[in-house]
């Protein structure tokens, strides 16, 4: 069994990028509020009275903001559960780092292509795809690794 702790680089990293993604996440939900008022469509009735906005459901920017957060919302903990599981099977420090440095990189990339400025396809594929592949990677990691040990 390896033996995981918080002087391990790869550990420290893990936290820098886990905790750059949670504000990450945060983030995208001030990013749809900020949407809302400026294009002053509000989900509730009671936001629409100070601004004389309106009740809109479907107003096409804040849907694909609110859909980049749903995203982050599907993907980032699952990284984060793999992640941490993945640092228990001694990884080198390089490759660990690598990974959730550009699994961070990449669904920040995400977000910019998805919902602040939109880029055509195969942008927001490519940026959605990696992390993909780097969860798969590291889950395929742990099982092999587990597997092993039995």
């Amino acid at each position: 069994m390896v033996s995981v702790t918080f002087d391990e680089p790869e550990v420290r990293s893990y936290i820098l990028y886990s905790v750059i993604l949670a504000l990450k996440v945060f983030a995208m939900g001030i990013l749809t509020g900020r949407v809302r008022r400026k294009k002053n469509v509000f989900a509730n009735e009671e936001d629409t009275k100070t601004s004389k906005g309106v009740v809109k459901y479907d107003d096409p920017d804040v849907e694909r903001v609110r859909r980049a957060h749903l995203n982050d919302l599907e993907n980032i903990p699952v990284f984060w559960f793999l992640g941490a599981l993945y640092l228990s099977t001694g990884p080198s420090s390089e490759l660990a780092t690598l990974l959730f440095r550009v699994y961070t990189a990449c669904r920040i990339l995400h977000t910019i292509v998805y919902a602040v400025k939109p880029l055509p396809q195969p942008a927001r594929g490519i940026a959605y795809g990696i992390p993909c592949i780097i969860n798969w990677f590291m889950g395929l990691r742990i099982v092999f690794y587990y597997i092993s040990a039995l």
